[in-house]
Order: C-alpha cells, then sequence, then structure tokens
C-alpha cells in the first residue's frame, strides 16, 4: 500500500488526462448544440462544464495531494458503511424500477448526457482514493468497467427507440422500423460494414494491448492460491449463485433451465405484436421479465462479484481495503433447525441406530417435511392459483401446458432472489438439507 499522497502522485497524470478528455467531449458537445441545434443555454452550460473539467485536469496535474479533486472522506466512509448485499440488491432494482417507470423522461438526449456526465465524474473523483482505484483499474477490471458504460448506453438506445415506437403506435402511426425497411444485398453493404468494423476493432485491440499490460499472474500453485479466487467475469453470476445453492443446482440446474427457457419461449411466446421492431408498451410482461432476469439476476450479480467480493468471498465497500484479514459471523441455519429446534424447541427427528432403509426415508421426509411443503405450495399450488388470478389472461390464452411451463420457468428464477433476501435478513442456509444424500434446496 501506498501512503495516499504517493498514490495520487502516482495518478496524477492520468486523472489529468482522464479530465481532459471529459472537457474535450463536453467542449465538443457544446459547439455542436451552438453550431447545429441552435441551442445557445444548453451549449453554455456544457462548455463551462468543459471549463470546470479543465481545472479539475489542472489541479489533478499539478501533482499536489491537497489539489487532487476526490469525494470527501466522510462521504467514502459513509459509502462503505452503508454498503452491503441487502442494500445493494434493494438499490439497484428500485434504480431500474424508477427508469422503467420514468422511462419517458430519462430517454431525453440531455438528460442521458447529463447522466452520462455525472457517472464519469463521481468515477474521477473515486478514483483518487487508492482503495477504488486498486480495483477499478486492475487489467482485469479495466473491460467490465468499460462494458458496464457500454450495457447502459445500449439499453438507453432500445429504450429510446420503442418509447418513439409506442407513441407512434398510439397515434395510429407505423413504427420507424417500418419507415427505413429497404432491403439491401449481403455484397457488398453488409461484407463492407463487417470489414470495416473489424479493421476497427483489430485496431482498438491493438492500442489496448500496447498500452494496458495483460494481466497474468505467477505459475498456479497448489499450495498458494489467488484471494479471493474469481471465476472469468462471464462466470461470476454463477459464482455469486453458489455462496446461496448447492453446486448441483447453481452451477448445473439453473444454467440448464436457462437455457431450457431460452429454447422454449418462441413456443411460449403467443403475442405477435413486436417482431421486428422495438416496443416496450406492446410486450410489456416480456420486457420486464426479461430486464429482470437479465440486468438483475445477471449483470448486477457480475457487478456485485467483480467489484464489491473480496478475500474470502466477503462484501467489501467501494472504497473500503480489501484486506484477507476480515472476518464476518457466518450464523447460517437451516429450515428443519429453525421450526423444530427454534420454534417447537424440540430435536430433530432422527431415526433409531439400526433402523431400516424405510424408517430412515420416512425420519428424513418428517424432518424435512417444513422446507419440502413451501417448495409444493411454490411450485405446484401457486402456479394455478396465479392463473385464476393475476395470469388468468396468459393462462386462457397459452393453454395449461405451456401456462405451467412459463409459470415453473418464472418461479424458479424468483427463486434465486428470494433465497438471497433470506439468507440476508434470517441467515438461512437451506430450506431443504438432505445431506445423507448430498441434496440441499
Amino acid at each position: 500500500m501506498h501512503s495516499n499522497g504517493l498514490f495520487l502522485k502516482d495518478v496524477a497524470g492520468f486523472l489529468g488526462s482522464y479530465y481532459t478528455a471529459l472537457a474535450v467531449m463536453n467542449g465538443v458537445a457544446g459547439y455542436l448544440l451552438w453550431k447545429r441545434s441552435k441551442e445557445p443555454t444548453q451549449a453554455l452550460v456544457w462548455t463551462v462544464f468543459a471549463g470546470v473539467m479543465m481545472i479539475l485536469a489542472s489541479l489533478a496535474l499539478s501533482g499536489s495531494p491537497g489539489l487532487v479533486p476526490a469525494l470527501p472522506a466522510w462521504l467514502r466512509g459513509l459509502v462503505n458503511q452503508l454498503s452491503g448485499p441487502v442494500l445493494y440488491t434493494l438499490g439497484t432494482t428500485a434504480l431500474l424500477t424508477v427508469l422503467f417507470v420514468f422511462r419517458r423522461f430519462f430517454v431525453k438526449p440531455m438528460v442521458a448526457w447529463t447522466i452520462l456526465n455525472a457517472m464519469l465524474l463521481l468515477m474521477g473523483l473515486s478514483m483518487a482514493d487508492e482503495n477504488f482505484a486498486s480495483i477499478v483499474m486492475k487489467p482485469d477490471n479495466v473491460p467490465i468497467v468499460g462494458l458496464v458504460f457500454l450495457l447502459a448506453f445500449f439499453t438507453w438506445v432500445a429504450t429510446k427507440q420503442a418509447v418513439v415506437n409506442d407513441d407512434r403506435i398510439a397515434q395510429g402511426l407505423p413504427p420507424m422500423e417500418k419507415l427505413d425497411d429497404e432491403k439491401v444485398l449481403v455484397w457488398p453493404d453488409l461484407v463492407y460494414t463487417e470489414l470495416i468494423c473489424m479493421i476497427a476493432v483489430s485496431a482498438f485491440l491493438l492500442a489496448w494491448a500496447i498500452f494496458l499490460p495483460a494481466p497474468l499472474e505467477e505459475p498456479a500453485s497448489s499450495v498458494k492460491t489467488p484471494n479471493p479466487s474469481k471465476a472469468p467475469w462471464y462466470f461470476l453470476g454463477l459464482q455469486e449463485m453458489l455462496v446461496y445453492f448447492d453446486p448441483w443446482y447453481a452451477g448445473v440446474v439453473l444454467p440448464s433451465l436457462v437455457i431450457f427457457g431460452l429454447m422454449a419461449m418462441p413456443y411460449l411466446d403467443f403475442n405477435k405484436k413486436g417482431n421486428g421492431y422495438y416496443s416496450i408498451a406492446e410486450r410489456k410482461f416480456s420486457y420486464l421479465t426479461f430486464q429482470f432476469g437479465f440486468l438483475e439476476l445477471w449483470i448486477t450479480l457480475i457487478i456485485l462479484g467483480t467489484f464489491l467480493r473480496g478475500p474470502n468471498w466477503n462484501f467489501f465497500g467501494p472504497f473500503e481495503y480489501w484486506s484477507p484479514y476480515k472476518v464476518e459471523v457466518l450464523n447460517n441455519v437451516d429450515l428443519p433447525q429453525m421450526f423444530w429446534v427454534n420454534l417447537l424447541d424440540r430435536p430433530l427427528p432422527r431415526a433409531p441406530q439400526g433402523a431400516s432403509t424405510l424408517t430412515q426415508v420416512g425420519t428424513i421426509l418428517l424432518r424435512e417435511a417444513p422446507g419440502l411443503v413451501l417448495l409444493g405450495a411454490y411450485l405446484l399450488i401457486l402456479p394455478p392459483l396465479l392463473a385464476v388470478t393475476v395470469f388468468r389472461g396468459f393462462f386462457a390464452r397459452m393453454g395449461f401446458i405451456r401456462y405451467m411451463i412459463m409459470a415453473n420457468l418464472m418461479l424458479l428464477m424468483l427463486s434465486l432472489p428470494l433465497k438471497m433476501v433470506l439468507r440476508w435478513t434470517m441467515n438461512l442456509k437451506y430450506l431443504v438439507s438432505i445431506p445423507e444424500f448430498s441434496l440441499n434446496f
């Protein structure tokens, strides 16, 4: 670990270049707003903002620790204190809900541009913290930071197009895609486009390889393993699931259900609207289900595993030092223990010594009865109940088989956040725990 002053001197050049890039970006935006859009007020705002970024760049390049722009220490400490998996999950869920409900506001170009600049400015101020910078600027994690911004950008583009199409459809007009449906030939149009993209991406990767060293570590050793030992970024969601489920379920069953669900989707979908063009209003249920499954149950888990899971897979705040000596007390209990011991004040049912196999199985079923009843109600009773209430229209149009497949796939997807909440709030490890057969859920 550097002292904070030495660290700020080391990153002064980077932060100066970072703020200079922000200044140039907003200076160009201000010029284009004045030149093309004739928006003098907005042009003035972003020109002034570019000037502020140049001031921050000058302060960073000065190399003086007291002048380098940074978030206040009390604010970083507050963020660390408030950080935790519960707040992280609830916060991201609330954020996605707000973005969906007020999507017509957030798709406005100036609103999106303001949010982007706020995020970039916050990242610049945060990178003056050594603990934050050591994680975000790690060569392994730099692509993840870029992917987060790219994902946000393309989600915004798609949502903006969907909002425009929904407004046009409400007015009786065709979607935007119908106005420009001229067919083009694969050769030369598509091939030329792919060739240009290939050259551009190759040049970008070449520059990346030159300026950012490859994250190569020392040779693998059976007596020394990395801490934390993390999977590749695209498997970090699965690794996070292993905290809440057994490997057979988190590593085999859930991924298989995802693949099966993607294969079954065309056969389950009865809504023919929205094919070939962006729309949210015409496919609201499908849109919300996909966005929740992809963004909340996959992307946020990757971000959590990349930036917030540290040594011993403990949860760390964004500005907290990743100490390998951090110890968190885990007093997780299974549902049978909570039911028989904590609630009824009785010992867990156990088969007598030398009992027959049938007796042992019966004892296991009795011991796990609370969890088995809950799982049965969740997977067998809840779908028919939803069919006559919330999803009555779906059941009428899909039929029994298609509806039951859809309902069970959705409930199994929701089992992940439900199990996460139970672990965080009640320290519940397993609903059903059968170590005799290595079967836990």
